[in-house]
């Protein structure tokens, strides 16, 4: 063969056998899939303070909502098939006491519903009642502004827990009657009480079960197979506020016990109270601490009914906000929601947690104002679905936005 020919076959050879291979493409990063999807609201314009409630297959939504600057309305809406219904009116009202931290609640227990609001007692500022509302199965309305304290003192009532308890509701509050002043001026501490609500509204007993507690947190409660118990914020005589559980054991309440020492020594209430969630004597426990200047949100498990805990798992460090939630999300782990700041703005995360202290990646549920507007993201799960709702500001009107996800979109790999 001729060189050149030769020459010229064999760059036709390589030319084929090279242009047979494919280029290189270049790989494009896959933006991540959010499993978090947003729902229609039930809640309208000036919308606020929501309170989500499950109850076996029961879920339910509360909030308020106000027109012309004074009148406040509390709704509610049931989800049903994943969807919220169309929302209903429990009452309205023009001295009611509204405060981003108190919110109403709404509960079911067997078909009869509970629901409470706040009613100013006074013209002053902190003198406000708890005032139930029930609407018993097969009731077609609702009954109004009964009492569940009968002090009378114009003092501070509120920041309640409510759970179905039996037939009935267990029900508890921060009750301000003995911060009165007396004929000396002094006045006495805040104190923590509790008692069993029937379904008609009627409040069957009644207990003192901390005589001097932190004035304005949050409370929470749950009912153990040996029956309810309360967290809460305490306050030692040297302002160590610290969180507190009692338990009813065999009909009786115990002592007050710290669930972890912290040490939190502050003068102010920090309004940040715990939220617990049970599966039989199984407990839960998530709250914010401000302990030695360090801002963190903790959690810990019991399997004793809450007689001992767990050394606590911290969830976030940080620029915490604290405003915490959690729910057991099978009998080993749990989801616990927060909110920490974020430049101008807060995030509203979430993240599950084994007992066994591991943890999986936290996940943004939203984006939100960095205001007390923002108000106390809220979180329940229905049959392997996580229910979030939280108050959405924008400029000076808010609303009560609601999302939801898979439970097993926590992953721990």
């Amino acid at each position: 063969m001729h060189i050149l020919t030769k020459t010229f076959f064999l760059f036709s050879i390589t030319s084929l056998i090279l242009g047979c291979k494919e280029e290189p493409k270049k790989i494009l990063p896959v933006a991540p899939v959010s499993m978090i999807e947003d729902m229609i609201s039930p809640a309208g314009d000036s919308s606020a303070l929501p309170h989500l409630m499950s109850n076996k297959d029961v879920a339910m939504l509360s909030w308020v909502e106000t027109s012309y600057d004074t009148m406040t309305t509390l709704r509610y809406s049931q989800l049903i098939d994943g969807k919220w219904q169309e929302a209903q009116n429990i009452l309205g009202g023009t001295d009611w006491f509204v405060n981003w931290a108190d919110y109403p609640m709404i509960t079911e227990n067997n078909g009869n519903l509970w629901s409470h609001v706040l009613k100013k007692s006074t013209k002053g500022t902190y003198s406000y009642d708890v005032k139930m509302n029930v609407k018993p199965k097969g009731a077609t309305d609702w009954i109004t502004g009964l009492e569940l304290h009968t002090d009378g003192t114009p003092t501070e009532h509120g920041f309640v827990s409510i759970v179905p308890y039996n037939n009935n509701f267990f029900v508890n509050w921060l009750d301000g009657r003995n911060t009165e002043e007396n004929k000396a001026g002094e006045r006495g501490a805040m104190t923590l009480r509790g008692g069993v609500v029937s379904a008609a509204g009627k409040l069957l007993e009644e207990y003192e079960l901390d005589t001097s507690t932190c004035d304005c947190c949050q409370t929470t409660s749950a009912i153990t197979d040996n029956g309810p118990v309360v967290i809460y914020r305490d306050r030692s005589d040297d302002e160590i506020r610290d969180i507190s559980i009692v338990r009813q054991v065999k009909g009786e309440w115990t002592a007050p016990k710290v669930i972890h020492e912290d040490d939190w020594q502050i003068k102010g209430c920090p309004v940040n109270g715990p939220k617990v969630d049970t599966l039989g004597n199984n407990l839960v426990v998530a709250w914010f601490t401000g302990a030695s200047n360090k801002q963190k949100v903790q959690i810990t498990f019991s399997s004793d009914g809450g007689a001992e805990f767990s050394e606590p798992v911290l969830v976030a460090e940080g620029t915490i906000m604290g405003r915490v939630d959690v729910v057991w999300m099978d009998e080993d782990n749990a989801i616990v929601s927060w909110m920490e700041a974020n430049d101008k703005t807060a995030l509203f995360k979430a993240m599950a947690v084994n007992k066994d202290g591991t943890i999986s990646k936290k996940k943004v549920i939203t984006e939100m104002v960095d205001s007390r507007k923002s108000g106390f993201p809220q979180m329940e799960i229905v049959e392997e679905t996580l229910y979030f709702a939280w108050t959405e500001q924008a400029g000076t009107v808010t609303q009560v936005r609601t999302a939801k996800m898979p439970v097993e979109g926590f992953s721990f790999n």
